[in-house]
This record gives C-alpha cells, sequence and structure tokens, in this order.
C-alpha cells in the first residue's frame, strides 16, 4: 500500500470542493426560479443527509418556553 502525499490530499480536496460548489450553484439556481415563479423554495435531500430526516430542525424540536417578566 502506498501513502498517499500531499499532491494526492489536494486533488482529493479539490475534487470534493468542486463537486460542493456545482451542488451549491445547482441549489442556488433552483431557489432563483422559484422565486420568480413565486413558490416556496423546498430542497430535496442532499446525498449526505440520505438516511436521516432531511427536514430536521433542532429548534423545533424543543418548546418555546416564554421568560418570566
Amino acid at each position: 500500500m502506498t501513502k498517499g502525499g500531499k499532491a494526492d490530499k489536494w486533488a482529493a480536496r479539490s475534487v470534493r470542493l468542486s463537486a460542493a460548489l456545482r451542488e451549491n450553484l445547482k441549489r442556488r439556481k433552483e431557489q432563483a426560479r422559484a422565486r420568480v415563479r413565486g413558490e416556496e423554495f423546498r430542497p430535496e435531500p442532499s446525498p449526505k443527509e440520505t438516511g436521516k430526516e432531511a427536514s430536521h430542525d433542532a429548534a423545533s424540536d424543543s418548546p418555546r418556553v416564554k421568560p418570566k417578566t
């Protein structure tokens, strides 16, 4: 087995970042299209969210408590 060098790590990082940027651009374009149509944008779950609840929001899990005055 060969040991990965800095060049290999930077190449892998570049590939990961490129893919993330492409996905971000697709999402932003879809948001803009939805805005033009007057719709609310609802993104599809990303590959990272597959297997997890995509619409999970930690803030919505806990009830809001009014502070005592």
